[in-house]
């Protein structure tokens, strides 16, 4: 099912509508799993390499923060999750903040991936359907994939699939700590470490 306010456009599962999505409990809390760090954001923007004229894909949306950000910087952008909720959330920041060139999707990623006919870039923030996902990615000839991991299996399974479309470039491994206070002195407390996979059709 798809509607429109403005310019964004939003599409939701059968069954479901706009006002069911804004009005029920699904958008008044984030999904599980949180928003992505700052940091490893701010890396992952690096990587992805944006531009004023790139269709751009966030898969796996979550919170929206990657999508949030990355709407200022590209022409279009597409959110998509499977998660009702993550949807919701995405949609009610998206309006908070007047953004116009975001369109949601609830739906499976690779679904969603198989309605298009061109994507500049994707980021992936997780494991589901990640081998049919890259698949599809390396058939549409995107110019670059970033993907979010915190599990060996999933970066595993990432290398596998990216190499076997000679898509695979490098993983970095992000082991990030904050400080905070502790009594009249400073500690630092590590943030969980994250996987940082890239690739893309030049590597």
């Amino acid at each position: 099912m798809q509607f429109t306010s403005d310019h964004l456009t939003y599409f939701v599962a059968s069954g479901h509508t706009s006002k069911e999505l804004m009005n029920s409990d699904n958008a008044a809390l984030p999904p599980a799993g949180g928003p992505t760090k700052d940091e490893i954001l701010a890396i992952s923007l690096f990587k992805l390499g944006l531009t004023s004229t790139d269709i751009f894909a966030d898969l796996g949306c979550g919170t929206g923060r990657v999508s949030l950000e990355a709407a200022g910087r590209v022409k279009m952008v597409y959110a998509t999750d499977k998660r009702k909720e993550a949807c919701a959330w995405t949609l009610k920041e998206t309006q908070a903040k007047g953004i116009t060139n975001v369109s949601i999707h609830n739906s499976e990623n690779a679904a969603f991936l198989s309605t298009l006919t061109h994507l500049d870039i994707a980021f992936i923030g997780g494991s589901q359907g990640l081998n049919e996902v890259i698949s599809i990615l390396a058939d549409l000839n995107v110019r670059t994939i970033v993907i979010n991991a915190v599990m060996l299996e999933t970066v595993q399974t990432a290398i596998t699939a990216l190499r076997r479309y000679n898509m695979f470039k490098e993983v970095i491994s992000a082991n990030i700590s904050r400080s905070y206070q502790i009594g009249s002195g400073i500690m630092f407390k590590p943030i969980d470490p994250v996987f940082i996979i890239c690739g893309g059709k030049e590597c």
